[in-house]
């Protein structure tokens, strides 16, 4: 595709921290979701510098050649639990944490290291355009439903006075943002997401004025009470880490080893499709420059350095990758000022209480864009496949149904998500169907 800015083009100081504020508000919601749905005492200001932190680990590895955000994992979520679960503490919990994070990343660089001797041909033949593309579509489509529930401020139900004015709010940010995208002059093309934020949270302010006046709470959005309990200063995760150290059992470290490992394979390869995806709206194979197995020592060590500040593990997030897109910029100093500010916001209390009372429905108007323009890109890739062909007819429709109707499966604490089941029962028909003989 056509862009404004490339790889290594540098734009004006002014418009580059506009840029990064942009792809810090697309991937902030879901950074700071993560600890919130663990609980237990964990920081969502933490995770955001976490996130800060690999995100810098990731660019350094990758010579600076690979403009995407790394954020908090959903794919762990159920890793964390059990770092938590039985008998554990808390503060043992936080430290089977970084450990589980270590050994994740432990995978990514197992991983990097075949890749790097053995090359990425194979990875392609394994996993071609008639697999990644229907894979990538799912990682947008399978989000869909979160969009959805964000922009009505409902997760089911009936159609309730505060869903109308939720859906008000999500509606008119949708609109700006695909507004100031298809017609917007110059910055205001190039910032359409920031143009949609504003947009939504002035009509969620209103709102919530007209509905605290008026002792209304239909008409409430906005949660305004955040800002009497600002958090200046992040709790780092090994800080209560160390208290841990004196219950740590060997049974606990298996837990852990059981808990982590097998998930970093899953994220291997939505990291795969991330950058096949990238790839695709770069114009350049990211596998080959910087090549994978940079890009796999970037997200695992990267992943381990944001454990040890946020607690979660971190991964390429779809909604960074949409946003280059989307804006036409994938200067890779955008992303670097980006992760700086994640860090620096996170010891800005009132800024980062602000960005935490953007309300749900606001980022629902923003994240259809987000969600739909991965999906599309996926659907973009298939144009290259014969679809006449049956084998690749097949293979294609295996992947979206599986997907589009939640395939998910489970072996213990190890959850095998939605895009992770499309993809492995696409690369088995295509197996079946001699799709790699047919290939070669």
């Amino acid at each position: 595709m056509n862009l404004v800015y490339n790889i290594k083009d540098k734009p004006k100081f002014g418009q580059t921290i506009l840029f990064a504020l942009q792809q810090l508000l697309a991937i902030m919601a879901a950074t700071i979701a993560v600890p919130a749905i663990v609980g237990n005492g964990m920081s969502a200001t933490a995770a955001l510098f976490g996130a800060g932190i690999g995100t810098l680990v990731y660019l350094l590895f990758t010579k600076f050649r690979s403009p995407v955000f790394l954020g908090s994992s959903f794919a762990f979520l159920g890793s964390m639990f059990a770092a938590f679960g039985g008998a554990a503490s808390v503060q043992l919990g936080y430290l089977g944490l970084i450990m589980g994070a270590c050994f994740a990343g432990l995978v990514y660089v197992v991983i990097a290291l075949v890749v790097k001797f053995a090359g990425v041909n194979w990875i392609n033949k394994l996993m071609p355009a008639i697999i990644i593309g229907p894979t990538v579509a799912i990682i947008g489509l399978s989000l869909a439903s979160n969009a959805i529930n964000d922009l009505t401020g409902a997760s089911g139900g009936s159609m309730t006075a505060n869903t109308y004015v939720c859906l008000i709010c999500g509606l008119v940010t949708l609109f700006a943002t695909i507004l100031s995208s298809v017609y917007g002059k110059k910055m205001l093309k190039l910032i359409p997401f920031v143009v949609g934020i504003v947009a939504g949270y002035i009509v969620a302010s209103i709102f919530t004025v007209i509905g605290n006046v008026t002792g209304n709470a239909e008409l409430v959005v906005i949660d305004f009470a955040k800002f009497q309990n600002i958090q200046w200063i992040p709790d780092f995760t090994f800080l209560t880490a160390f208290k841990g150290f004196g219950d740590l059992t060997l049974e606990y470290v298996v837990t852990i080893i059981v808990a982590y490992v097998p998930v970093a394979f899953v994220v291997f390869a939505e990291h795969l499709a991330d950058h096949k995806n990238l790839s695709s709206i770069l114009g350049v194979d990211l596998t080959k420059d910087p090549g994978l197995h940079r890009t796999l020592l970037g997200d695992g060590i990267g992943s381990f350095a944001g454990a040890i500040f946020g607690g979660a593990c971190n991964t390429t997030y779809g909604e960074s990758i949409a946003c280059v897109a989307i804006s036409g910029n994938a200067s890779v100093i955008t992303i670097l000022y980006t992760a700086i500010m994640a860090i620096i916001v996170s010891f800005i209390g009132p800024f980062a209480t602000f960005l935490a009372t953007i309300p749900g429905c606001v980022m629902g108007g923003v994240c259809i864009t987000l969600y739909g323009f991965i999906a599309v890109s996926g659907l973009k890739m298939i144009q290259q496949v014969n679809l006449n062909d049956n084998r690749n007819l097949f293979v294609v429709s295996v992947i979206l149904v599986a997907g589009v109707g939640g395939l998910t499966v489970s072996f213990g604490n190890v959850n095998l998500t939605t895009v992770a089941c499309a993809l492995i029962l696409g690369i088995v028909a295509n197996l079946v169907l001699g799709g790699m003989k047919k290939e070669k």
